[in-house]
């Protein structure tokens, strides 16, 4: 890869296989927002590390395969690829147990990283990778070189700590979070009823200057600088979830990216999103055309409704 070819983003953090009840699959939040980027035509930049084994070898051999760079891979001789097994509980709730340490927790500073950081529009992080003290270290000297650093937290018991969540909140410029990471969150600090008033209490505390919440099949919220923007979403059958939130990510960056409107890059994500969940596995074969179809239909719909009244 030449080094003057600007990735516009570059992402940190765990690469993972998540072992399901029908097989493994790879993962990884910031994996697969890398995944989606590098779909809609965004180079993403990747700093994570893996094992010296079967598992991070396919992990690199696909990546490959799609064309997403596997040149800030470093290889751990001690800890294996991370692994997730995803396990259905009594009240048919997918609970994940996380196999501690993994190669991720281990990601080492290379000082190539600080050029890497200051070509780049966006630097997307997670929660995640902060329960170990290497990969929070390393994290931390990225931050330092970021321009607008994006958030994507990811709350998953027993990996993370309040201290380090404010911490990470603390340096966000764009937080991403779902609804219940945002109850749970706020619930820290107040008893605040509506979703608008908990979104607002944590861009005043922590001086974040957008906050997406996402709602699901209900679409997803942003609030810039104290305005809020809404999407209902698009009603689609939903095949499974996984990714579809990494993926929201992927589309919104790629949008803002392109110089588009909050509400441009908020419809486009929705989309994006909600055609992922239409499809097993958070990294499926598609054409960005795809997206623009299902936003084109989903209006044309809306259109038509509106007539008839």
């Amino acid at each position: 890869m030449d080094p003057n070819s600007a990735c516009p983003v570059v992402c940190f953090g765990e690469v993972l296989w998540d072992i399901l009840p029908s097989g493994a699959q790879p993962g990884g939040a910031p994996m697969n927002v890398a995944y989606h980027l590098n779909k809609l035509g965004t180079a993403p930049a990747l700093i994570t590390r893996i094992g010296l084994d079967d598992y991070g070898k396919k992990l690199v051999n696909m990546l490959a395969d799609t064309g997403v760079t596997t040149e800030f891979f470093d290889v751990d001789y001690d800890h294996p690829t991370g692994l997730v097994y995803a396990n259905t509980n009594d009240h048919h709730e997918v609970v994940y147990d996380i196999v501690n340490p993994s190669a991720w927790d281990f990601i080492v500073w290379h000082d190539e990283y600080a050029a890497l950081l200051q070509q780049a529009e966006f630097f997307v992080y997670g929660s995640l990778t902060s329960r170990s003290k290497t990969s929070r270290e390393t994290l931390s000297r990225l931050l330092e070189h970021a321009k607008t650093k994006v958030l994507d937290i990811n709350l998953r018991p027993p990996n993370f700590h309040r201290s380090t969540v404010e911490n990470l909140l603390q340096e966000a410029d764009i937080l991403k979070m779902n609804i219940a990471e945002l109850d749970l969150i706020t619930g820290w600090f107040s008893q605040f009823q509506t979703t608008e008033d908990r979104i607002s209490l944590i861009q005043d505390r922590f001086d974040i200057e957008t906050i997406v919440v996402t709602l699901g099949g209900e679409g997803a919220m942003v609030n810039q600088k104290g305005k809020l923007y809404r999407h209902a979403g698009f009603k689609v059958v939903v095949t499974d979830t996984i990714g579809s939130g990494d993926a929201f990510l992927a589309g919104f960056l790629h949008q803002l990216l392109k110089g588009e409107t909050i509400e441009s890059a908020l419809d486009f994500a929705c989309a994006l999103g909600a055609f992922i969940a239409t499809h097993p596995g958070a990294c499926p074969d598609y054409d960005a055309t795809q997206i623009t179809t299902l936003i084109n239909a989903h209006n044309d719909q809306v259109l038509h409704t509106i007539h008839h009244h």
